[in-house]
């Protein structure tokens, strides 16, 4: 149950101020106070400090949007599509969001304005879409393809988690043998080998001490990995170095490649949706540099931004980035010519997609084996070093 203040009129017009317990809704409030006799003006929900706020999933978000542009095409007007949804809604978080910006909207600021606060929860394209379709009368249109895109943004963010789940998963359980290795069975033969005073090689020699430090300074390894996450964050803070792990990220091995389509996929797509829906060319460039979130893009929209203010073709000035892979640039020139740049500009992107998709089932196919053997290799290792002492002392008994 929530609080809400409201402001309502009784019969003959006077106003009411106060707050109303135990609803968990503007519409069953708006039932409450019809009872005795009042009309509801506005509602607000009262914040709950001490509720845990919950974090608002993109699931919800691509539901929500469809939802509301099912209902918007269907008649309803905005604020009773808000109404609802924010009924429906069983995430606590995202009610009291969605009841803020009816509320907003209600005392007469635009779709854009509204949303706009919560730009970290329906994001920067979103907004965009809003905008150009509030003011072109597509609102309808607009709401649905923010849904899908949105959509195909959460399928490729499950895509890329799901490939990286088993090589997280395997790099896991390493580091947990490891260090059960070290912490309980390196000690164990070090002993007896000091015992027997039998000679160590090197690679013992090297586990016994890795073995003392994590026994005898256990303690500092979370002060190390918070001071590593102090330092990190900091780091990511600086516009220098994320720039320059920005440009590392296009160009690692292995993953540079998926991370320039994903990049440049991001980056098309937005690009052409807004421009399909009116959305001018300078102020789409902005948000798909936004939705793109690397540097090197951003740098590339702001000179692109520069080639259209002169007057000169986009298409034509994407050979010159080498980020762009040649059919993107063939379907910009394409579409230019025909007067259809925003269509083919997105099929440019659904094309990548595909390219994405088969080169991250490739890169699953080819890890999971590496990465087994990369995992037998340590503990393999580890098991060679514990042994090779002993070896050698069965030789001299010999």
């Amino acid at each position: 149950m929530a609080t809400y203040d409201y402001t309502a009129k009784d019969g003959v017009g006077n106003t009411v101020i106060g707050a109303y317990d135990d609803v968990n809704s503007v519409a069953l409030l708006r039932q409450e106070l019809e009872k005795t006799g009042y009309s509801l003006v506005k509602a607000r929900r009262r914040k709950n400090q001490k509720q845990k706020r919950r974090k608002v999933k993109r699931q919800e978000v691509v539901t929500f949007i469809y939802k509301f542009s099912e209902m918007y095409s269907a008649g309803l007007s905005i604020t009773r599509s808000l109404e609802v949804l924010e009924e429906q809604s069983e995430n606590p978080t995202f009610t009291q969001i969605i009841g803020d910006i009816k509320q907003d909207i209600e005392n007469g600021q635009s779709l854009e304005s509204a949303f706009g606060k919560y730009r970290h929860v329906f994001s920067d394209f979103f907004a965009g879409m809003l905008e150009a379709g509030e003011s072109g009368g597509t609102l309808s249109e607009t709401l649905e393809m923010s849904a899908s895109y949105l959509e195909k943004q959460m399928d490729m963010r499950r895509k890329v988690k799901a490939a990286l789940t088993y090589p997280v998963v395997v790099g896991g359980v390493c580091i947990v043998v490891v260090g059960c290795l070290l912490a309980f069975v390196v000690p164990i033969f070090s002993k007896l080998y000091r015992q027997l005073h039998v000679p160590l090689p090197g690679p013992t020699r090297a586990l016994v001490i890795l073995s003392a430090l994590l026994r005898g300074y256990w303690w500092a390894i979370p002060f190390v990995l918070v001071c590593a996450g102090i330092l990190l964050w900091r780091l990511s803070r600086n516009p220098a170095v994320r720039a320059r792990w920005d440009e590392f990220k296009l160009n690692m091995p292995v993953l540079g490649k998926v991370n320039r389509m994903i990049v440049t996929s991001n980056f098309t797509r937005t690009f052409g949706m807004l421009t399909s829906v009116g959305v001018s060319p300078i102020r789409a460039l902005d948000v798909a540099a936004t939705v793109a979130h690397n540097h090197r893009m951003t740098e590339v929209a702001a000179e692109l931004q520069e080639v259209i203010e002169k007057g000169s073709s986009i298409g034509a000035s994407l050979k010159h980035y080498d980020i762009f892979p040649p059919m993107i640039v063939q379907m910009a020139v394409s579409g230019e010519e025909v007067g259809q740049a925003p269509q083919m500009l997105n099929k440019g992107a659904d094309f990548l997609d595909k390219d994405i998709d088969r080169t991250l089932n490739a890169l699953v196919v080819k890890l999971e084996p590496a990465m087994t053997v990369v995992m037998g290799s340590v503990v393999g290792f580890i098991l060679m070093s514990v042994y090779l002492p002993m070896f050698d002392y069965m030789q001299h008994l010999k």
